[in-house]
């Protein structure tokens, strides 16, 4: 039978000495751009309408605006409002019935009843399509998605359409503060919510996986073993590795977590990302592998080899 040869090939793009990684995110502080004027809202493919004119109750036409934007009513046919506001449609509508000779001056009212267009996407760790009349506050539209899990990081990124950087926001975690991060939302904003920092653990510990990383307090070492079960009998106790990368440098520091148990090193405060990875040695693996079997076999082998 002949050997076959593999070889794992990532098809991806390699990652130039150049390319930024791990870039910080800076939160807006335009006041411009978190707290803008209130937008009128604006027509679309789906919205549907009612006309009144005043004084006039024969008139009273629904109309659902169409893929190319435009509406059908009675008298004066196809319209185009698509990308109007409601004051701005009342006039078109009203200019074309002047136009039409079937009214002189008509004081026409548009009314929005149902509308797909007016709400907010709330995507990531979070998922939900919030309606949006005029404005919300993001306190209120996160709520209403169901409200932040633990997984989700404070850091909320909104995308507006018209602007060409997205919002991004941090909510912080002080109450008292919320008022600056509790800006505007408009019908067509995209709200990203992404997960939190997490921690990875691996090796002898009692459970492995990513720990997240809390916002409003730091991460200890000592507080990743605690929520790890512990480390293991096995584990090699002076050979814990922290990993941690920077940019695209990986960095490899050892710590004794005996000595940091008993209060002789400082605690280290890990970094979202970091890797904790405590290596097993292997005769103690082979005893908690076997149990007590294991452990008289050993000894009767040692004893056997002290004979003369």
């Amino acid at each position: 039978m002949t050997a076959t040869a593999l070889h794992a090939q990532f098809s991806g793009p390699a990652l130039g000495s150049s390319t930024p990684v791990n870039q910080t995110i800076s939160p807006t502080t335009d006041p411009a751009v978190l707290f803008p004027q209130n937008r009128d809202i604006r027509l679309g493919p789906g919205d549907v309408i009612g006309v009144h004119i005043y004084g006039a109750t024969d008139y009273a036409p629904s109309a659902l605006v169409s893929l190319d934007g435009s509406v059908q009513l009675p008298l004066i046919g196809k319209v185009q409002i698509q990308g109007l506001t409601i004051h701005e449609a009342e006039r078109e509508i009203a200019a074309k019935l002047i136009d039409a000779g079937m009214y002189r001056n008509p004081q026409v009212a548009v009314q929005l009843t149902e509308s797909p267009n007016q709400s907010a996407t709330v995507s990531g760790e979070l998922h939900g399509v919030v309606p949006i009349r005029g404005q919300r506050k993001l306190l209120d539209v996160l709520a209403t998605a169901g409200g932040l899990p633990t997984t989700a990081s404070h850091i909320i990124t909104i995308q507006r359409p018209g602007l060409d950087r997205p919002i991004v926001v941090d909510l912080g975690t002080d109450p008292s503060q919320s008022d600056k991060a509790n800006v505007p939302i408009f019908a067509g904003d995209t709200i990203l919510v992404s997960r939190t920092g997490v921690v990875y653990v691996l090796g002898a510990f009692k459970l492995q996986g990513a720990v997240p990383l809390q916002q409003n307090s730091p991460l200890t070492l000592m507080q990743v073993a605690a929520l790890s079960g512990g480390p293991g009998f096995e584990g090699k106790y002076g050979d814990l590795r922290l990993i941690r990368t920077v940019g695209l440098d990986r960095k490899v520091v050892h710590v004794n977590i005996k000595r940091v148990m008993d209060g002789k090193d400082p605690d280290p405060v890990l970094q979202v990302d970091d890797i904790v990875f405590l290596p097993s040695d292997a005769m103690k693996a082979a005893i908690k592998s076997g149990g007590i079997s294991t452990l008289l076999g050993l000894a009767s082998i040692l004893v056997v080899a002290a004979r003369p």
